[in-house]
């Protein structure tokens, strides 16, 4: 599989240029509370909902204990999105706002737990390539079929 005609989108090349000026350059280096402190983020795990919370200079990313690593993965990288990039409490949002940052937030979490710089390294011919991704970067099976699917799609190629 060639993706020639592959276009990273604006917030992929954010995500992007965020690692690699971070020194973010393969997998193994995407330590969750490492990531979290170049925003000064505190992460904790606690047996309820995973959020992001701010309480004056102070804040932190709640993520559920009792889930699967993989999962609590993926809602570090969503929680992440909400910290970094939307301004204000959802719960005084208008619907639309709301569902447009989670809109937000859902593509952030594909391009942040599988960026673009690093998954590019992989041979994408390979048989196994989603469940190498899903062990390399500790997310689900499902997070990389559906950003493979993805790249797929904006390449406009096909098998």
């Amino acid at each position: 599989m060639n993706f020639p005609q592959y276009t990273t989108t604006a917030l992929e090349d954010w995500v992007t240029n965020w690692y690699l000026n971070r020194n973010f350059h393969y997998p193994n280096e995407l330590i969750l509370p490492k990531i979290a402190m170049h925003y000064e983020i505190f992460v904790k795990y606690k047996p309820f909902a995973s959020h992001y919370t701010r309480f004056g200079r102070y804040k932190e990313i709640v993520l559920n204990s009792t889930l699967d690593k993989a999962t609590q993965r993926e809602q570090f990288f969503h929680e992440l999105c909400h910290a970094v990039r939307h301004v204000g409490k959802q719960t005084m949002l208008l619907d639309a706002f709301r569902e447009l940052q989670e809109r937000d937030a859902n593509h952030f979490t594909l391009y942040a737990a599988l960026p673009h710089h690093m998954i590019m390294n992989y041979d994408f011919n390979e048989s196994e390539l989603i469940e190498r991704w899903a062990h390399d970067f500790g997310v689900s099976y499902e997070l990389c079929e559906e950003r493979l699917i993805k790249i797929i799609r904006l390449s406009g190629c096909t098998k």
